[in-house]
């Protein structure tokens, strides 16, 4: 796809990413000028002319997160004031997606006022993978594209051709895709039960399903500060399974997460590009790209054609 009419901008969250997309697209990155204030306030520039153009901005809500995402609204101001015709939003991360609904009382429900500040700001159009909460959805009022890296990751573990695998689902919140993969990889699944006394903190309970003498594989939509998946991980060996493979579409990684999961019984962790992690980490990290994925769904959105041809195994 070569199109005029189409740009992709890309902001400081993941700019590799952004390059792989328009290699996949054969479309040149657009050319923007972001920089900083003294007081840190931020300056955006579109260094082309935009106007009536489908503008695309590719950003993922990594570290620091805050930034980020004032980043993006920046940018979005910008490209209204500049005469675009639609803003696209790309975001494969979609943060604040674990504050999605009130646990208590007095808290906010930040998902939802991440998604009214987009609308309010202009956006057109969300582009995003595997939400926390897939009903976030419902939080905006415009279209909003939710794919997922499943069939990305599923590939990738069937290649393997591991033996006795199970796919275990951290939560009772990742049943139903640990579900989804079992049935593709034709593997049974096991649920982790667990309680939260704290943030980033949890302790597992219970374990629901046979893992003895057989191979887990941790389906998860993020990790974060990796607490959670190495005490998933010690449980389960606890109880008789082989060394583990982590799945997960987000690398958050947070504090000291890499070396957290640098594990003795982790195998490999089989992450996606959706957030860019630093240079230098373990052999173990497999890390897949997104780029095709989001490439064929920005080139479906501006060719009018169905999104549910990129659903290999199923929708999410």
């Amino acid at each position: 796809m070569h199109s005029d009419n189409v740009k992709i901008f890309s902001g400081s969250s993941n700019p590799k990413l952004a390059e792989r997309i328009c290699k996949e697209l054969g479309q040149p990155l657009g050319q923007i000028k972001l920089s900083r204030f003294k007081s840190g306030e931020i300056y955006c520039l579109y260094e082309e002319t935009i106007r009536n153009c489908d503008v695309f901005l590719v950003q993922t809500f990594s570290h620091p997160i805050n930034e980020h995402m004032m980043e993006l609204l920046v940018m979005m101001d910008a490209a209204k004031r500049a005469s675009a015709k639609t803003i696209n939003l790309v975001i494969p991360y979609y943060g604040y997606s674990r504050q999605e609904r009130k646990a208590a009382p007095r808290e906010p429900i930040s998902a939802k006022l991440v998604a009214d500040l987009f609308s309010a700001a202009g956006a057109n159009r969300v582009v995003t993978i595997d939400l926390h909460a897939p009903a976030i959805q419902g939080f905006f009022n415009i279209p909003v594209d939710h794919l997922t890296a499943l069939d990305v990751i599923s590939d990738c573990i069937k290649k393997k051709n591991l033996s006795n695998p199970i796919i275990v689902s951290p939560d009772a919140g990742r049943a139903t895709t640990a579900e989804k993969m079992a049935n593709i990889l034709d593997a049974p699944f096991a649920m982790m039960i667990k309680k939260r006394p704290e943030h980033n903190e949890s302790v597992i309970t219970h374990v629901i399903g046979d893992v003895v003498g057989r191979t887990p594989i941790i389906i998860e939509d993020l990790i974060d500060t990796g607490t959670t998946i190495v005490n998933v991980v010690e449980s389960l060996k606890e109880r008789g399974a082989h060394d583990v493979y982590i799945c997960a579409t987000h690398p958050v990684f947070s504090g000291p997460a890499l070396q957290r999961l640098d594990h003795p019984n982790i195998k490999e962790v089989i992450i996606t590009d959706s957030i860019a992690i630093p240079e230098g980490h373990s052999d173990k990290f497999n890390v897949l790209s997104v780029a095709p994925l989001l490439s064929d769904a920005i080139r479906i959105i501006n060719d009018g054609g169905s999104l549910s041809s990129l659903f290999k195994y199923g929708g999410v």
